[in-house]
C-alpha cells in the first residue's frame, strides 16, 4: 500500500487561509449581518465565546486540507496531468459530494432557511477551492 505525499507546510497554510477566508466571509459588512439573521446568531460581545467555535475551526480545517491534500495525491496519479488542476477538480467534486450534500440534507430536517444553506455551502466551496489552490500551487516532492 502507497500512502499519498503530503505536502505539510501546503497543508497549514491552506488550514490558515481558511481561517482568512471565514474570517472575511462572516465579517458583518460582507455575510456575517446576514448570517447572524438567518442562524439566529445575537453575538454576545464577549470574544471568549469564539475561543472554542475558533479552535475547532483550526483543527477540522486542517483534518480538510490534509484530506484534500492526500486525496489530490491519489487524483494526481491516476489521472496524470497538473498537480493543481487536479486539486481543484478533486477539492469541487469532494465539496458537491459530501460537504454540500450533506449541509442540503441537515439543513432541510433542522429547518434551517434556504438562504443560510446556500451562503454556508458558498462559504465552504470558496474555502476548499482556496485550500485546493494553496496545495495545488506547492505539490510534494
Amino acid at each position: 500500500m502507497t500512502v499519498p505525499a503530503i505536502n505539510y507546510l501546503a497543508v497549514i497554510l491552506a488550514t490558515l487561509s481558511s481561517m482568512v477566508v471565514g474570517s472575511i466571509w462572516y465579517a458583518p459588512k460582507v455575510f456575517g449581518n446576514l448570517w447572524m439573521r438567518e442562524a439566529g446568531i445575537t453575538p454576545s460581545g464577549n470574544a471568549r465565546d469564539a475561543a472554542r467555535p475558533i479552535i475547532v475551526t483550526v483543527i477540522v480545517s486542517f483534518v480538510t486540507a490534509w484530506v484534500l491534500a492526500g486525496a489530490t495525491w491519489i487524483s494526481f496519479q491516476f489521472y496524470e496531468g497538473s498537480f493543481l488542476v487536479n486539486a481543484l477538480v478533486t477539492a469541487v467534486i469532494l465539496w458537491a459530494g459530501f460537504t454540500a450534500a450533506r449541509f442540503i440534507t441537515h439543513d432541510q430536517f433542522d429547518r434551517r432557511t434556504a438562504k443560510l444553506t446556500v451562503l454556508n455551502c458558498a462559504h465552504e466551496l470558496v474555502t476548499i477551492v482556496i485550500m485546493a489552490l494553496v496545495i495545488g500551487i506547492w505539490p510534494p516532492t
